[in-house]
């Protein structure tokens, strides 16, 4: 039903803590999920801001690659529009080393207006960026060299040291929340990590869309989704719920904020046009019932009601795996380390 199952780690901004200190609690939960018995962790790349900070996931990894023995690690994403392509090459064979093996490669293309003015670069641009240099990294995981001659990436032909150990493949997924993009990591060969928004019966046209088009140029059936879920796990129901509507509505409010998602600047980018509408229905359904299907999209529960949740959504959607967000909008960390702890021990062995 569910392949693995990870945390994802986003480092949001807890009030009253120094981002210091919030950095390496957030960490230390990373490193704890090893003997939780997750089988991996997911580092974000946000750059800028309190809604997520974690300018550089691949020396995090290492640390945590450092401190642990089993635990695969993902870079969630590498965003590539704000990363020469030579160097995320570099930076994800040298963690697989470090690690033996345990990089689960992740690559993103970016949403958020305000990290692409920071990096100087043309959001607008950001499609054909990413679509040139993901098959630049995937190149040059795979046959130890990168060298491009693309619109965005002159790239002369240079050898990377030290060699990959081991083969990429398999163990490389993109963000999909679009049309365009799951078409994207069809093409390329590669998984498809979706976020919970909504229903996912409403889903399954791009699901099945990249499946299609998945075994249609590769032979073979795609691997299964990576969905990452907002988590509220607690073994009293109403704490459960309550939880879910203050913690989740603090960090959906951050998501509509960061990505400024009712902005009118998506319909003047062609690659965004998902986004464009998505900005207009939010607009006019309003906040509150998009929080509400945002709620019932993720996960929120007592143990036994999210396994029951999640054996329903398999029906839907088939096997996939799962990436958790535990700690988010400023959930107090006794509180996340329960959740965390109670996941592992009380719905992973029904739904494994």
């Amino acid at each position: 039903m569910f392949v693995k199952i990870g945390l994802q780690i986003c480092y949001q901004n807890h009030p009253g803590l120094a981002d210091a200190d919030m950095f390496r609690k957030e960490t230390q939960l990373a490193i704890e999920a090893e003997a939780m018995g997750y089988e991996f962790v997911g580092l974000v790349e946000h750059h800028f801001g309190d809604y997520a900070m974690c300018p550089d996931n691949a020396q995090v990894l290492a640390y945590i690659a450092a401190k642990t023995r089993t635990i695969k690690l993902m870079p969630a994403a590498f965003i590539l529009p704000w990363n020469d392509p030579l160097r995320v090459v570099e930076k994800a064979i040298l963690l697989d080393i470090l690690s033996e093996g345990r990089v689960i490669l992740g690559l993103g293309r970016g949403l958020s207006r305000r990290e692409f003015e920071g990096f100087r670069t043309d959001m607008a641009e950001s499609r054909e960026r990413f679509d040139q240099a993901a098959k630049i990294v995937l190149d040059g995981v795979e046959n130890g060299f990168v060298e491009a001659d693309t619109p965005f990436y002159k790239q002369p032909r240079v050898e990377i040291r030290p060699r990959a150990e081991q083969s990429f493949k398999g163990r490389s997924y993109m963000v999909g929340m679009s049309p365009a993009s799951v078409e994207t990591a069809a093409r390329l060969g590669i998984g498809c990590l979706k976020f919970s928004q909504g229903p996912w019966e409403q889903a399954m046209t791009e699901v099945n869309a990249y499946r299609d088009k998945y075994r249609d140029i590769h032979a073979q059936e795609a691997p299964p989704l990576l969905i990452s879920d907002i988590v509220s796990c607690f073994p009293d129901e109403r704490k459960a719920r309550e939880y879910a509507v203050h913690y989740m509505g603090i960090y959906h409010q951050s998501v509509l904020s960061h990505y400024e998602m009712t902005g009118s600047h998506f319909k003047d980018m062609p690659s965004y046009a998902s986004y464009a509408a998505g900005a207009e229905a939010l607009k006019r359904d309003g906040a509150p019932k998009a929080l509400e299907a945002y709620i019932e999209a993720n996960l929120a529960g007592t143990p036994e009601q999210i396994i029951e949740n999640l054996k329903q959504r398999a029906t839907v959607i088939g096997d996939s795996d799962l990436s958790l967000n535990v700690t988010y909008g400023g959930m107090p960390y006794e509180d996340v380390w329960q959740q965390a702890k109670l996941f592992a021990e009380k719905v992973m062995p029904h739904v494994v």
